[in-house]
């Protein structure tokens, strides 16, 4: 796993990429500043590594029937018919996508977890969409690729190793319990990867770039883990 470049003393990390015109809200700084002071504090580390053969849910996390909603403070007005996605940087086959295009693929119904770094989980969330594995079978990656950066509608980026997008039950998730997913939640489109902490789930997904370096995004410069597996608690950066 690449190393997150240490940050310059008295440096601000680099703001969020623009949001899409027509989005409503605007980055909340108190709660990204409380977020980055969770990583300073180590906010909800244990310190007991699980085993996920054995246990269900990692440690320090709670569970919850609802689903709670976090983002940046910004929502994207993205519906079915302006939806768009590129898949671009290392492939073979670039792809732009709309709608139409994505409900023409093969869709897939899984059944994951969701394990949030704000110490939620939730059990059994069912998900239908066009896996992970049918997109790249598409676009084809180069060999040198190896890391893929989500970016958002609403600015926001995150970054994951190639393999980790590539896995069982990753999703380009259209539908949560059978509706269409909430644009409080991502929707129409977002990414559901459910071995990881979910804020590498990233909502609204416009673009997915294939890069051979690593190139970690949001939160992952503001102190969190840059790989975010939940039952070794890889909540934040050390």
């Amino acid at each position: 796993m690449a190393e997150i470049p240490p940050k310059t003393p008295g440096a601000s990390p680099a703001p969020a990429e623009p949001a899409d015109p027509g989005s409503e809200g605007a980055v909340r700084p108190r709660l990204v500043a409380a977020k980055e002071q969770w990583a300073r504090d180590g906010r909800a580390l244990t310190g007991q590594p699980a085993d996920p053969a054995r246990d269900r849910l990692p440690p320090g996390q709670r569970l919850v029937e609802d689903w709670p909603v976090l983002d940046l403070g910004i929502t994207p007005s993205v519906t079915e018919g302006s939806w768009r996605l590129t898949v671009d940087g290392l492939v073979e086959s670039p792809l732009s996508w709309r709608w139409d295009d994505l409900q023409a693929q093969p869709q897939e119904q899984f059944l994951s977890d969701i394990h949030c770094v704000t110490t939620w989980s939730r059990y059994d969330n069912r998900w239908e969409g066009v896996s992970a594995r049918r997109l790249l079978a598409l676009a084809r990656p180069r060999p040198e690729a190896r890391f893929v950066v989500f970016h958002s509608s609403d600015g926001y980026t995150t970054n994951v190793a190639l393999a980790d997008f590539d896995a069982d039950g990753v999703l380009l998730a259209t539908k949560w319990e059978g509706e269409p997913i909430g644009r409080d939640h991502g929707g129409p489109v977002r990414i559901v990867l459910p071995k990881l902490y979910f804020w590498k789930s990233a909502k609204w997904v416009k673009r997915i770039e294939l890069l051979a370096e690593d190139r970690p995004g949001y939160w992952e410069v503001r102190g969190y883990h840059n790989h975010a597996d939940p039952w070794t608690e890889e909540r934040y950066s050390d």
